[in-house]
């Protein structure tokens, strides 16, 4: 099997319901894989219909400003001949594989999403919103490929600081394994309240 990283096309409807897959399939395993029952029905529960579109539209905005924010991997003849499929293993959202078993959304197995530059200034420097490969697909070193372009990507943006921060739940053991092997290190805490 090949795979292919390259920039989601939002106005492919497959790519819109295979990005929405990853998402919610991102959005479960952290539900689930990193905290208790509540924490779980806390995620599913926002996975509304609403919030599907509002979110999708969120992305088009994004891809819009910066083409390259948004890259997934697609499996099929048509990749880089890379084989094996893929892995993050250590991704963002890694848990959950119950959930998450079948979130390759037709072809897609994988995806990252990096603000635009215009949103630089959340942390003085790029961010990397969300980096997931579905768990089938794991383990081979998608997750590396989807890290190597945001980092292309990122590298291309006019930072206040050259820096790409991220957040990553302290209970993600692989995901910060994965982080840590990619040069990450400690800088602050996010602390979190109800409104």
């Amino acid at each position: 099997m090949t795979v292919d990283v390259r920039p989601y096309r939002g106005d492919d409807p497959d790519d819109r319901a295979g990005l929405w897959a990853l998402k919610r399939a991102f959005e479960l395993g952290l539900g689930s894989g990193t905290g208790g029952e509540e924490k779980r029905e806390t995620y599913e529960g926002k996975l509304t219909d609403d919030y599907r579109e509002r979110w999708l539209a969120w992305a088009d905005r994004c891809v819009e400003e910066d083409a390259d924010c948004i890259v997934v991997a697609e499996t099929g003849e048509s990749g880089d001949g890379r084989d094996g499929g893929v892995g993050a293993d250590e991704a963002d959202g890694a848990g959950g594989e119950d959930d998450a078993a079948d979130a390759s959304g037709g072809d897609l197995v994988g995806y990252a999403f990096l603000l635009p530059e215009s949103m630089a200034f959340v942390w003085d420097a790029a961010v990397l919103n969300e980096l997931f490969v579905a768990p089938e697909h794991r383990g081979t070193g998608l997750a590396d490929d989807l890290m190597a372009a945001v980092l292309d990507a990122a590298r291309d943006q006019t930072l206040p600081l050259d820096r790409l921060v991220l957040d990553v739940d302290r209970e993600n053991d692989r995901a910060r394994a994965f982080y840590d092997r990619h040069g990450f290190e400690h800088w602050g805490e996010m602390v979190a309240r109800e409104l």
